[in-house]
């Protein structure tokens, strides 16, 4: 009798202690959502403090929740600015960075094997090359098999993206024609093509129809199995995204706000102290690049002591 009362007692007490667990709620970028998800499960199910949870909702969406107040942190791909977080109360930091590639669905031609140069990527997303057997593609795939006659469908974001931020600010940098027609931004006017919700909902288009062409976050495409482009860097070389010459990266940042509650931000600076220490070879796995060393010091100390 006395071992079992002892027994129900430490079952009551762990069930005590389970349901007095904190627990804290992200929501935002689907851009660094496959790394965040896999930080969240290993910080979570080995108790390491509180129970974290991470919805993949895209940039805009976990902007306005956070703003908001109905989550305890969020995730962006498109920072704010110091005036908008002032405005709002809110602490943003890099948390890492990844790239952003073309994606295409084109018979007969590999992963990396289609070659796109800065200009005729361009004119694709403008819907001014608008046939896979345009000359200029031909010109810079000689020997690749391109489709006698298919159509191009582009495919692009249809929510507020951090992902359409990093692809579109890319674009402008190169190009004034591009910054006068669409301009960069989390949500920009498509000249022409098809919306896709978040990453994932682009891969799906994409994967969907033949002779489209879209972007993503390379661990998407990856996980989609859906041929690359090679594009050129600023010396003009071509480079497949897993180089480190690869031209479209971007830096995913965390936000949180300044008035959260005293113990729910302390366990979020924990858990953020942790992926910082300890996230980085979850990180590296999923082809996303930890920030330096110097740089995680300095967030460390200014923002999460």
């Amino acid at each position: 009798m006395k071992a079992t009362l002892i027994l129900l007692s430490a079952t009551l007490m762990g069930a005590t202690l389970q349901a007095e667990r904190l627990t804290l709620t992200g929501a935002g970028a689907s851009f660094p959502a496959p790394v965040y998800q896999q930080w969240t499960y290993a910080y979570t199910s080995d108790n390491l403090g509180a129970a974290i949870n991470y919805q993949s909702v895209g940039s805009g969406a976990g902007i306005n929740q956070i703003k908001a107040g109905t989550i305890d942190f969020a995730g962006s791909d498109a920072p704010l600015t110091p005036a908008q977080c002032e405005e709002n109360g809110l602490v943003q930091f890099p948390m890492l960075t990844g790239a952003v590639v073309p994606v295409v669905n084109l018979p007969r031609v590999k992963d990396a094997q289609l070659k796109l140069s800065n200009e005729t990527l361009i004119d694709i997303f403008l819907g001014e090359i608008t046939n896979w057997n345009d000359p200029r593609i031909a010109a810079e795939n000689p020997g690749v098999k391109l489709p006698k006659s298919l159509p191009i469908t582009v495919v692009h974001r249809s929510d507020s993206s951090g992902t359409t931020n990093i692809f579109t600010s890319y674009l402008a940098s190169l190009s004034t024609k591009w910054q006068e027609k669409v301009g960069a931004g989390s949500n920009v006017k498509w000249p022409v093509g098809i919306g896709g919700q978040k990453n994932p909902g682009v891969c799906n288009t994409v994967a969907r129809i033949r002779g489209a062409i879209g972007y993503t976050e390379y661990t998407y495409a990856l996980e989609a199995k859906l041929a690359t482009v090679q594009l050129c860097d600023a010396q003009k070389q071509y480079h497949t995204a897993d180089k480190a010459a690869w031209p479209i990266l971007g830096t995913t940042y965390i936000l949180f706000r300044k008035d959260l509650a005293a113990e729910r931000l302390d366990a979020l600076k924990a858990y953020l102290r942790w992926c910082f220490e300890k996230g980085d070879v979850q990180a590296l796995k999923l082809h996303y690049t930890p920030l330096p060393a110097s740089t995680k010091a300095e967030v460390l100390i200014d923002t999460l002591k």
